[in-house]
């Protein structure tokens, strides 16, 4: 009797089925305290934040889920002033879309200050390990110049794709795509 060879087991990634353990709502289970998509109980300037996520061949991950980590308006990251908020892309679309406040600045390790950003983690299948990114925003422009992160950050193209634009025609909307990988890839943090 021939023996089959072995075949190589599936790996561990988020999977198909990450809205289950994430987002149960999104799986068409019972809403859960942590899946909205906004953040409440920060005071401040309130802001929309959407865009798509988008893999290598430039189509939109649309079961992917985002998790968001801010200060609040005052700068402050800790206990009762952080914001923190999860949501699933839409799955016709791959829209994805965070309602919170703009966060205001705060100090990096070194004690310079940070421009405004909001730390976004992505979950999706086919990913090892959730990716790190940061979104800045567009209207931040001095800021921007001197956060240290965004400093370290070695190419122009890699700094432009961390800036969430403002949408002319909605002053507190901003559009913040991300790509996975390939041409304009997002920067991801390895922190």
């Amino acid at each position: 009797m021939p023996v089959e060879p072995l075949r190589e087991t599936p790996s561990q990634t988020a999977g198909p089925y990450v809205h289950i353990g994430m987002l149960p709502a999104a799986a068409g289970l019972k809403l859960r305290s942590q899946e909205k998509p906004w953040i409440t109980g920060l005071k401040g300037e309130t802001v929309v934040i959407e865009g798509t996520v988008y893999d290598g061949d430039r189509e939109p991950v649309r079961d992917a889920v985002l998790e968001i980590w801010q200060a609040d308006a005052n700068g402050k990251f800790d206990t009762g002033h952080a914001g923190f908020a999860r949501t699933a892309c839409d799955f016709r679309t791959g829209l994805y879309r965070f309602e919170t406040v703009k966060p205001g600045r705060f100090a990096w390790r070194d004690g310079r200050m940070q421009a405004p950003h909001i730390s976004v983690l992505i979950f999706a299948r086919g990913i090892n390990m959730h990716l790190h990114t940061r979104l800045y925003f567009s209207d931040e422009d001095h800021a921007n110049a001197e956060d240290p992160v965004l400093k370290a950050v070695p190419t122009k193209v890699a700094r432009d794709s961390l800036v969430a634009c403002i949408d002319p025609a909605a002053r507190n909307r901003y559009v913040f795509d991300i790509v996975l990988q390939g041409e304009r890839e997002t920067a991801f943090f390895d922190f």
